[in-house]
């Protein structure tokens, strides 16, 4: 059995090869494309036991090497061998991770399903678009505070935009036509929440609890995977 670690970056990774007896077999770098990290996986014996420290960059690189190898997802901040190493580089790191995995102390991270991870970014770029869309809200009523101008209507209703758009301010005019993008884009991304939530069976039975909407129950959903 073979213990690999492999500590990945934005355009390269350090990765350590070592034995049952922690004899170090390879030790090299990998550029970070799919090609080469492919490679890499190929070089290896099938169902090899891998480790990758979480960070920004890991989805893709575990979802490669998962196609044939053993791949622990780890904690950085639990692997106190690494975080309180006196001397640290890519190589000395890369050696740590395959030590921790060969001796069983890696702190493991949950990795979720592939669908659950799409519901999740999904989930989350809607949240995006809503906080970019309140950012210009709350802009215009910044302004509208600013000038004392008083507008009898409730906030963003159709009458409210309408005379919103009377106001000769380049500013307030350019947040309205930012805002109706947004709100377009919202109501897309929206609708495909709700058809992913319909086809799940736990936002399903989610969606039985009153008050809990199509996008709720996909939120909970995505977070209940464990």
């Amino acid at each position: 059995m073979l213990f690999v670690g492999l500590d990945l970056h934005k355009r390269y990774s350090e990765f350590a090869v070592m034995d049952v007896t922690g004899r170090i077999l390879k030790q090299s770098r990998v550029e970070n494309t799919l090609e080469q990290m492919r490679k890499f996986s190929e070089s290896l014996p099938a169902e090899s036991s891998v480790v990758i420290e979480s960070s920004s960059t890991w989805y893709w690189a575990h979802r490669l090497l998962s196609e044939r190898h053993k791949v622990l997802l780890s904690n950085p901040v639990k692997n106190k061998a690494i975080a309180s190493a006196k001397v640290k580089t890519d190589k000395i790191d890369s050696i740590t991770l395959a030590n921790l995995l060969r001796g069983g102390w890696a702190a493991e991270c949950y990795v979720p399903s592939r669908e659950v991870m799409e519901f999740r970014e999904l989930v989350r770029f809607r949240a995006d678009l809503v906080r970019q869309r309140t950012r210009m809200k709350n802009r215009i009523h910044a302004h509208l505070l600013m000038h004392n101008i008083s507008i009898n209507a409730n906030p963003f209703t159709k009458d409210f935009v309408e005379k919103v758009r009377t106001i000769e301010d380049v500013r307030v005019q350019s947040y309205l036509r930012l805002i109706d993008p947004l709100n377009h884009e919202i109501k897309e991304v929206s609708k495909t929440i709700q058809e992913k939530a319909a086809n799940n069976p736990d936002a399903n039975l989610l969606m039985t609890i009153p008050g809990i909407s199509f996008y709720s129950a996909l939120s909970l959903s995505a977070r209940l995977e464990r």
